[in-house]
């Protein structure tokens, strides 16, 4: 749920020239064309939850009168129950992106990167989900708003609001708090500078605490080991590497074993959407669609979506981010507005989709690009100033 910084086409070297390029990190690549594919792809799987969302999800309380998803859109409804893998591509594209765009950045620069990238379309969408969910709380039967005062919406305005106890507005922030545990460990090797090899060292390291977190008993660790989430992130990781340096056998190692552990974990995840969806899934169709999920990232990185440079997926990238924030609650109390004002379900759920996108744009354009600017010159005055005080030598004291 990131963008798709500048790079292109994966680097080919020899031994040699590749042992300087790892050994370096010094962010002195040349500039490279946009990813467009990667745009394309989180267009892609922010429409593949909110199918999931809109046409299978059973906790829509009073929207379809009574009855289940399946029961009034039951075509749909069959590959629907699966949109949710769409959060499998999501951690991929964001282990690749997150990795390629603060390549060559100090620790200052990727804090501000990442504050403004998430938080002024996620502060919108606080907004508009709140105001929606309370005023359809008069004509709508749902607990949505069961709750939501004041202080759970402050708490989630810090986006830390799982780690504080409270509710999340909408349900889909919960991948939000895992990116932001991604954001933190990676942090830590930004700050002691990013090189070929100590990025693959954290692949290994975080590949080992999240296999023993599960049984060590130590909440903590499981936390912030992700062990369903992270073999995602560290496949993208894994990915870029060679997309950047080139392929070898180890960096095949880490993307290969990372899919052998994402499987290994469907069972997990399985019984989750099983219980919000009131009948079973296919762990044949689930492992397929996680290895869809690895198979077009991975494509990208080794080049084979080159080809594609389409212009107008930058755009689509860029409306995905706030899509997604917006599109569960404040979509199914949409849905259900037209519902009961005459629509049908087909055309109820069209015309929520053509708002929910034109709504995405706006929050894109009147929120989400000139706050970031605002807040970019901002908080680069402060990194200056942090800098600048902590290179100051300081007056003994007497």
């Amino acid at each position: 749920m990131t963008s798709a910084p500048t790079m292109a086409k994966p680097a080919r070297f020899g031994r040699r020239s590749r042992v300087r390029a790892a050994g370096s990190g010094d962010g002195q690549t040349p500039r490279r064309p946009r990813l467009y594919a990667l745009d394309g792809m989180r267009l892609l799987a922010a429409l593949s939850v909110l199918s999931f969302h809109w046409t299978a999800y059973v906790g829509i309380d009073g929207i379809w009168q009574g009855v289940t998803p399946r029961e009034v859109l039951p075509a749909v409804n069959h590959l629907a129950a699966y949109g949710w893998l769409g959060v499998e591509l999501f951690f991929v594209i964001s282990g690749f992106v997150i990795c390629m765009s603060c390549w060559g950045k100090s620790a200052g620069e990727f804090f501000v990167s990442r504050v403004t990238r998430l938080y002024p379309a996620y502060w919108a969408g606080i907004g508009l989900s709140t105001l929606v969910i309370l005023g359809m709380s008069k004509y709508a039967r749902t607990t949505a708003g069961d709750g939501l005062g004041a202080q759970t919406v402050l708490a989630n305005l810090t986006m830390l609001q799982n780690a504080l106890g409270f509710r999340h507005v909408d349900g889909v922030y919960w991948t939000l708090w895992a990116e932001l545990r991604f954001y933190l460990i990676f942090a830590i090797v930004v700050a002691m500078g990013l090189t070929y090899r100590k990025v693959v060292a954290f692949c290994g390291i975080w590949t080992i605490l999240a296999v023993l977190a599960p049984t060590s008993g130590w909440p903590l660790l499981v936390t912030l080991a992700m062990p369903d989430e992270s073999p995602f992130f560290i496949a993208g990781v894994g990915m870029f590497l060679m997309y950047r340096f080139g392929q070898n056998m180890l960096l095949w190692g880490i993307v290969g074993f990372s899919w052998l552990l994402a499987l290994s974990r469907i069972g997990s995840i399985q019984r989750i959407y099983v219980e919000v969806l009131h009948h079973p899934l296919s762990w044949k169709v689930m492992a397929g669609g996680m290895t869809l999920a690895f198979a077009l990232v991975l494509a990208a990185a080794l080049g084979l979506f080159n080809w594609m440079q389409w212009k107008w997926l930058t755009v689509a990238g860029a409306l995905t981010y706030p899509l997604y924030l917006i599109h569960q609650e404040a979509g199914w109390a949409t849905i259900h507005f037209w519902l009961t004002h005459g629509l049908g379900v087909r055309a109820a759920l069209g015309v929520t989709l053509v708002m929910a996108l034109l709504t995405a744009y706006l929050i894109h354009r009147l929120v989400e690009r000139p706050l970031s600017k605002v807040l970019k010159r901002g908080l680069d005055r402060s990194m200056v100033s942090l800098r600048r005080e902590s290179s100051t030598p300081q007056a003994p004291k007497h």
